[in-house]
C-alpha cells in the first residue's frame, strides 16, 4: 500500500502560481515561511544563504523588468530573492583566518547555492502549508548584474533565484513529471533504462500540452528539452561570478 499523509498530500499537489489575489502577506506569515526555510539542512551549519523580501510596488516593477517582464513578480504581494551569501562569513570569520582564499573556491559556490536553494524549498513548502502559492523565477540572473547593483549585494553574494509568494487566484493544473524509474536508480547509474523511460514520458507530456494548449501543441518533453538547451542562456553568468569572487580557484 502506498504510504500517505498530509505532508505527502501536500507536496504532491505542488504547482507554480503566476496569479495572486490582491491579499497581503503578513510579517508575522513571511516570518514563520523565513523561519521553516531556515531549518532546511546547511552544508555544517554555515547557512551560507541571504533572502531579500520585496514588497514596494517600484522596486517590484524595476525587478520584473530586469527578470524578462513577468508581471506576476509586480502582482504578488511578496517577491523574496534567495541569494548564495559567503560574504556574512567571509567577513565575520575574517579575524580567525590568515588567510581567506578558500572562500573563493568552486565548492564553497556550490555549497552556498545548494543552502538557498534548500532553505528556498522549504518556506516554498511551509507557505503551501498555509495556502499560499509560489514560482520560482530564474529570471532574475537575466540581468544580473543590474539586478544586484539594485538590491545593494555585496561581493560574495549572486541573486540565485526569485520566488512569487501569495495566495493563489484560480487553480492551476498538475505539470506530469518523469516517471520514478527514469530519476531513481538502484546501487549505481543504469544507462540502459533512459530511452524508454524518456519515450514513455513524452507520450504522458504530449497528452498534457494537447490538453493546456487546447490542441495548439502536442510537443514533447524531449523535444521541449533539445529546444531548451539549443539556445544558449545567461552565458555572462561565469563571468559575473568570478567577478563577485566565486569560482577563483
Amino acid at each position: 500500500m502506498k504510504p500517505n499523509n498530509e505532508t505527502l498530500e501536500l507536496l504532491n499537489q505542488h504547482v507554480s502560481v503566476r496569479q495572486y489575489l490582491d491579499k497581503p502577506v503578513s510579517e508575522e506569515q513571511l516570518a514563520a515561511i523565513i523561519g521553516a526555510g531556515q531549518m532546511a539542512s546547511t552544508s555544517s551549519n554555515v547557512q551560507a544563504y541571504s533572502v531579500i523580501a520585496v514588497t514596494e510596488p517600484g522596486l517590484k516593477a524595476q525587478l520584473a523588468a530586469l527578470s524578462g517582464n513577468q508581471a506576476y513578480i509586480e502582482q504578488c504581494p511578496v517577491f523574496l530573492v534567495w541569494c548564495a551569501d559567503l560574504y556574512r562569513l567571509h567577513e565575520t570569520t575574517a579575524h580567525y583566518l590568515q588567510s581567506a582564499e578558500s572562500f573563493d573556491s568552486t565548492e564553497n559556490f556550490i555549497v552556498a547555492t545548494v543552502d538557498a536553494a534548500l532553505a528556498a524549498q522549504n518556506a516554498a513548502i511551509a507557505a503551501e502549508s498555509l495556502g499560499m502559492g509560489i514560482v520560482y523565477i530564474g529570471g532574475v540572473r537575466n540581468n544580473i548584474a543590474e539586478l544586484s547593483e539594485l538590491l545593494n549585494l555585496p561581493e560574495r553574494v549572486y541573486p540565485v533565484f526569485g520566488m512569487c509568494l501569495g495566495y493563489p487566484a484560480g487553480a492551476s493544473g498538475l505539470r506530469p513529471r518523469l516517471p520514478l524509474e527514469a530519476v531513481l536508480h538502484r546501487n549505481g547509474y543504469d544507462k540502459a533504462k533512459t530511452a524508454g523511460q524518456v519515450a514513455a514520458y513524452d507520450e504522458v507530456s504530449s497528452a498534457y500540452m494537447r490538453e493546456r494548449t487546447g490542441g495548439q501543441s502536442d510537443a514533447p518533453w524531449s523535444a521541449m528539452m533539445a529546444k531548451r538547451f539549443a539556445e544558449p542562456a545567461r552565458m555572462h553568468m561565469k563571468e559575473f561570478l568570478q567577478e563577485k569572487g566565486f569560482m577563483q580557484k
